[in-house]
């Protein structure tokens, strides 16, 4: 054991005193510097005594189910104006509307003004609290593949891509 005062280690009993209201375990000559305490022992419990511990309770919290939900769906285009609708068709202000769902107001007004997107999770809870339909099934652009003549003679250049795209729309005209 060490000194808290000056870091020497301690030989025999070390001593505890109040140092400028800190109380310190120090040697013998630094217990000079401050006023010497003593701590009282703590009683000890008998084996007769009650026992005054109980271990905690286990409190299991009430959580909602999980849900799980479809990645294969997306947000329809208007989605915006559909909750808004939604909303004021059944008289709900935002307040009682966040209540519902348990969102906040701040997150509903962004997304009916549109400067926010739900992600799917939300987007099914309004679904379920507004009676809409705001997830459709993922619709996979189809994107035309064209082939692209590759003369013999050298490699495509993109001279010959912005010709071939110059062509292309010609023929749509």
């Amino acid at each position: 054991m060490r000194c808290e005062v000056c870091g020497r280690k301690i030989h025999g009993k070390p001593c505890r005193v109040i140092i400028e209201g800190a109380k310190l375990t120090v040697c013998s000559k630094c217990a000079k510097h401050g006023t010497a305490y003593w701590e009282e022992p703590k009683p000890k419990t008998t084996a007769l005594e009650p026992k005054t511990w109980f271990p905690p309770l286990k409190v299991k919290s009430k959580k909602p189910p999980k849900t799980t939900v479809d990645t294969t769906l997306e947000l329809v285009e208007n989605f915006d104006v559909k909750i808004r609708q939604a909303r004021e068709k059944l008289g709900l202000s935002h307040e009682e509307l966040g209540k519902k769902i348990s969102e906040k107001v701040s997150v509903l007004k962004k997304i009916e003004t549109g400067k926010m997107t739900p992600d799917n999770k939300l987007a099914v809870k309004l679904e379920h609290a507004l009676t809409v339909k705001l997830l459709v099934p993922v619709s996979e652009e189809t994107v035309q593949q064209t082939k692209i003549p590759k003369p013999a003679s050298h490699e495509l250049t993109l001279r010959d891509i912005i010709q071939l795209s110059k062509k292309k729309m010609e023929e749509k005209k």
